[in-house]
């Protein structure tokens, strides 16, 4: 149903209609919806052309699926990190995948991609935390590339593009935090500490939010409760409920995520 309401908006098989171009910011599962319902007013699993599902990324399909699943009162979430399963070999495609709990197990899936010649289950991929896994969050790669494990350099967006590297996965490990604690924003959005400079002080947080979150996912109750009680206390962290939007199909826009008024971005620096 996800992948038939869908479509990656740089699907390179894939040309959307110019007018669907903005689909990429809806953020809200309401949003996304009423603009299927607008194009076909038909039930979800009915089939859909390619280019008249709504244009989205990874963060959506995996949303919706989430969406889905708590809808039916499964516990779920979505789990942000890096992809080495796509395109160009040795590159880590920066990617969102959906966890849900099917009353024995987190299982993590990836609900973008479906059945395929792949070489993992991509309804029941391996742990983030497994030797050799396809997947891994953003905590995970940010810890090993400060133990010079990994090179920054083969993990971001894209190889063609500068959206890659230290500060790159520095940010993504603030998004995996929000996204943690329930504030499921886009990929380009930006608040807080986020910066394309990554200081000492700055990767020293990063450090600490890193290991809290990989100790939290261990199952340590104790790091879990800390990152919810810095998340709500340091603005650095939580985006208080406006974010600056760094589309990538048109201009920076400022949203307030509570009333969902959307106003143009003041000129910034470069992220």
């Amino acid at each position: 149903m996800v992948r038939n309401v869908i479509t990656h908006y740089r699907d390179p098989h894939v040309t959307l209609p110019a007018a669907h171009v903005q689909d990429v910011n809806h953020r809200w599962i309401d949003r996304l919806l009423a603009t299927d319902q607008s194009r076909h007013a038909a039930p979800l699993d009915r089939p859909r052309a390619a280019d008249a599902r709504v244009g989205g990324c990874c963060r959506d399909f995996s949303l919706l699926a989430v969406a889905a699943l708590r809808h039916r009162g499964v516990p779920a979430r979505v789990r942000i990190g890096f992809a080495d399963y796509f395109f160009v070999p040795g590159w880590h495609h920066d990617h969102v995948v959906a966890d849900y709990w099917d009353g024995d197990r987190w299982v993590l899936a990836d609900p973008q991609i479906g059945p395929g010649d792949w070489p993992f289950d991509p309804d029941d991929m391996p742990r983030p935390e497994s030797a050799g896994a396809p997947f891994a969050t953003a905590a995970a790669v940010w810890t090993a590339y400060r133990r010079g494990e990994v090179d920054a350099d083969t993990y971001g967006v894209d190889p063609s593009m500068p959206l890659r590297g230290e500060w790159f996965i520095r940010d993504y490990v603030l998004g995996e935090l929000a996204a943690r604690q329930g504030d499921e924003v886009l990929l380009w959005d930006v608040w807080g500490d986020m910066s394309d400079d990554v200081d000492p002080a700055r990767a020293a947080l990063a450090d600490e939010i890193a290991a809290l979150l990989l100790a939290a996912e261990a199952g340590d109750a104790a790091a879990d409760a800390e990152l919810a009680e810095r998340y709500r206390a340091d603005d650095r962290l939580n985006p208080r409920g406006r974010v600056t939007c760094l589309s990538p199909v048109g201009e920076p826009f400022v949203v307030d995520l509570a009333t969902r008024v959307t106003s143009p971005a003041p000129a910034r620096a470069a992220h």
